[in-house]
């Protein structure tokens, strides 16, 4: 008897555990005011700072708070690095059907980056894109911060906001 209850108290404290650690992610609604009215033209990622801006004719129009890859110092060099690549790029495709909540393809990698991959050997990685939280998981929830594979990562009423107003073609720029 003893035993059991031992392992039913400790399943309570770990669906506990669990539950806070959700509850300490989940994102802050947006309030409709903050809303992007029309498309972007530009995005400024900046990894120090776990930031992303939007721009429209070089007025920024909204920052965001950003995860990103697993091993977010420095850039792509090599796929499964987890890092997030730096440099200029444009969203190239959108998709509304990704694992993850809405995604915007970026043009990685690009030739210099598959020239020096293949210099050295290995793959450069692919399918980098700035989306929400994995479709799996309830969606008042976030992931714990650096989670992704290399990409940028935004909550879920985020990248419903951002997907609306970008186009193919957005100028994406990453710097340390």
């Amino acid at each position: 008897m003893q035993a059991r209850r031992r392992a039913v108290l400790l399943t309570l404290l770990l669906c506990a555990l669990i539950a806070s650690i959700f509850w300490a992610y989940r994102p802050a609604p947006i309030p409709p005011d903050l809303a992007l009215q029309g498309q972007i033209d530009r995005i400024l990622v900046e990894k120090s700072l776990r930031k992303m801006t939007v721009f429209r004719e070089g007025v920024a129009l909204k920052t965001y708070n950003i995860d990103l890859g697993f091993t977010p110092r420095g850039t792509k060099a090599v796929e499964g690095d987890g890092r997030t690549p730096e440099g200029v790029f444009h969203v190239d495709r959108r998709n509304a059907n990704s694992k993850f909540h809405l995604s915007l393809g970026l043009d990685y990698p690009q030739p210099q980056h598959v020239r020096a991959a293949k210099a050295a050997g290995v793959s450069a990685g692919g399918d980098i894109m700035i989306h929400g939280q994995p479709n799996l998981l309830p969606a008042a929830m976030r992931m714990p911060p650096d989670w992704t594979a290399g990409c940028i990562a935004v909550s879920n009423a985020e990248i419903k906001e951002i997907f609306a107003a970008t186009p193919i073609g957005t100028v994406v720029e990453i710097i340390p």
